[in-house]
């Protein structure tokens, strides 16, 4: 089978440098450069040269004051990154190889897979049980199976329908820490993120929203209105298929 020719550019072991930099400041999020995947898809060009002068055409960051994307906009992003990685990033790096000692990698792995899980479960839990299911009393809420091919972006199922019910309709629950993100109103789901949510609503009917946990409390509280929206949704559309 002949492999397709490639036009990403290597930077070697700047690569993680870069792309480190470039995620911690949300340089690439769909309200920096647009949904690249959805546009490209829309275009579906035949030659990079296509998709470049397409791309420019009618690209425009996502939000809710949507701005035309220019080459322009892209050096200057290519700027700001560059800013961060001299001026924040690397005098951080720095002083955290100074300080780095065998004894902080072993806790680490020790904490990251034993302490942060645990409390993860626990908040999740909280959220759910104390939270989603005490709100929407009528809603089956179960853990996302393994075996659900987009299980890794969504927590928890709220299903709608009986449990033997021939098309069962849910909608999803990823839950994060109000943490991951210092304003979770202007929060932005990755490329592949959007995909799998895109598939779940596909199988399931229903939309998958993000809870953000303060403490086992949820702190974006106007996704309880949005839910209640969907679940409503949700439950019409089941009995039209019914009938």
């Amino acid at each position: 089978m002949k492999q397709p020719a490639k036009h990403s550019l290597e930077f070697g072991k700047k690569e993680k440098v870069l792309n480190y930099t470039c995620q911690t400041y949300q340089l690439s999020r769909p309200n920096k450069v647009g949904a690249v995947m959805a546009l490209i898809r829309e275009c579906q060009p035949a030659t990079i040269e296509e998709w470049e002068t397409w791309y420019f055409a009618n690209a425009t960051t996502v939000g809710k004051s949507p701005v035309k994307i220019t080459k322009d906009a892209l050096v200057e992003l290519g700027e700001r990154l560059y800013e961060k990685i001299v001026g924040v990033v690397i005098p951080e790096w720095q002083e955290a190889f100074s300080k780095l000692t065998k004894e902080d990698c072993i806790h680490y792995i020790y904490n990251l897979t034993i302490n942060r899980t645990y409390d993860g479960y626990i908040l999740e839990k909280s959220v759910v049980n104390d939270g989603l299911a005490k709100l929407f009393p009528e809603i089956r809420f179960e853990e996302s199976p393994p075996e659900l091919d987009h299980a890794g972006d969504i927590d928890y199922l709220g299903y709608v329908t009986p449990p033997l019910a021939p098309n069962q309709r849910a909608f999803g629950v990823q839950i994060k820490p109000v943490t991951a993100t210092a304003n979770f109103g202007n929060y932005s789901i990755s490329e592949r993120m959007r995909a799998n949510f895109d598939a779940f609503t596909n199988d399931f009917g229903g939309k998958v929203f993000i809870v953000f946990s303060n403490n086992g409390e949820i702190a974006n509280k106007e996704v309880i209105v949005a839910i209640q929206v969907e679940i409503e949704y949700l439950k019409n559309s089941t009995k039209l298929a019914r009938n």
